[in-house]
């Protein structure tokens, strides 16, 4: 029998039928290995240990989104920001200098901002958009570029093609939260990134109820990171990749059901007479719009946008509103709502609020897979003005 060509099968096939075969006593589906002690192998195997994240559950789901983004290896860890943790202390050193995208997630920022300057490192900020100042940024001791996909909240879209050109021409280590886009809409390895860092909690988990970290990159770094995760103690339990798998099945449909959603919402949004900003990739007056359409798949499921009336018009919004919840995630089947400068970047001053752009009455909506027709009412409704 000829074998099956995996490099041939699109992605959508590839998220049901993952590299490393499931098929334990013929069950089409993996099951969960709870045990923590396994029988010794050959001198030369490696011992299983669920804290060195080689368990059947980890490694079958880790290298089921290495597939997706295009990489060697990947790594799954307890939560987004273990994965960001293990990266960053994998690969700095005392004496280094990281570059960082403005904008990045405010819990990014925040572990950067309280413990670098501990650890030896100095950090710079730069505009993803402005390829120009990048050269001035860089020190003899730059080690590390990090960037978003898409920026948290503002959802700005970096010069991509340009961090690889960047990265690669200076020696650095190019690293992308490709949490935003997902690898549906956008798959940064294949660009030239060096690594893809995800919390695995939002689109490739989809449904609530699961927090996970996720890495995907070149053999050689994910075997550091992978040493430093398991002295972190940062591995993922065998029932979370269970669910995280089984939500990567249907991550293509989701995704693909969100972009139309949000671009649909995005547009009656802004054609609202009580709505003074809408920021999504996929309008035409997102500043970036161009380049989104060019490098990715879709827009996202993510917009912002600032209702005419201010703080006053936010809180009769949040009160109004049914069929999107008020949380501070994303990602997921459901619509919820959050106002930034509450939730993802609630550790910044009201200056560097402001420095971001990010005012008190932006609202970010992550859009779920509800009826595109029924999301637009229900904003529609809860916009109205008092009569």
């Amino acid at each position: 029998m000829v074998s099956l060509d995996r490099a041939a099968l699109r992605i959508e096939s590839r998220l049901l039928h993952g590299p490393i075969a499931s098929r334990v006593e013929g069950a089409l589906v993996l099951p969960i290995f709870r045990s923590t002690v396994f029988e010794s192998g050959p001198p030369e195997s490696e011992l299983r240990y669920a804290r060195r994240s080689n368990l059947p559950n980890q490694l079958s789901v880790a290298a089921q989104i290495a597939d997706l983004e295009g990489a060697e290896q990947g790594l799954v860890a307890a939560s987004g920001m273990a994965a960001v943790s293990a990266v960053l202390l994998a690969l700095l050193r005392s004496g280094d200098h990281l570059l960082v995208q403005e904008g990045v997630y405010g819990g990014t920022r925040l572990w950067l901002r309280e413990r670098a300057a501990a650890l030896g490192w100095s950090v710079d900020s730069f505009d993803g958009t402005e390829p120009d100042t990048w050269a001035a940024k860089r020190r003899p001791n730059t080690r590390v570029v990090w960037v978003e996909s898409l920026t948290n909240p503002l959802l700005r879209v970096a010069d991509h093609e340009a961090v690889v050109r960047f990265a690669r021409a200076h020696g650095l280590v190019s690293v992308i939260d490709n949490t935003f886009a997902s690898p549906i809409n956008f798959r940064p390895l294949v660009l030239g990134y060096d690594l893809a860092v995800h919390s695995a909690t939002k689109y490739l988990n989809g449904h609530h109820d699961v927090v996970a970290g996720a890495i995907a990159g070149g053999a050689p770094l994910l075997a550091q990171i992978r040493d430093v995760l398991s002295q972190l103690g940062g591995c993922l339990d065998p029932q979370a990749c269970y669910l995280l798998q089984r939500g990567l099945h249907t991550l293509a449909l989701r995704v693909e059901r969100q972009n139309a959603n949000a671009l649909a919402l995005a547009r009656a949004l802004e054609a609202h007479p009580q709505v003074r900003f809408v920021g999504y990739p996929g309008l035409a007056s997102h500043p970036e719009h161009g380049r989104a359409a060019r490098l990715f798949g879709g827009g996202g499921g993510v917009l912002v946008f600032a209702p005419a009336g201010g703080v006053d018009a936010v809180e009769r919004l949040v009160d109004r509103v049914q069929l999107a919840a008020e949380g501070p995630s994303l990602g997921g089947v459901r619509t919820t709502l959050a106002r930034p400068a509450r939730t993802s970047h609630a550790g910044l001053s009201r200056a560097e609020l402001a420095a971001a752009g990010i005012p008190p009455d932006l609202v970010r909506i992550a859009v779920g897979i509800e009826a595109a027709e029924d999301l637009i009412a229900d904003f529609t409704r809860a916009l109205e003005p008092d009569p």
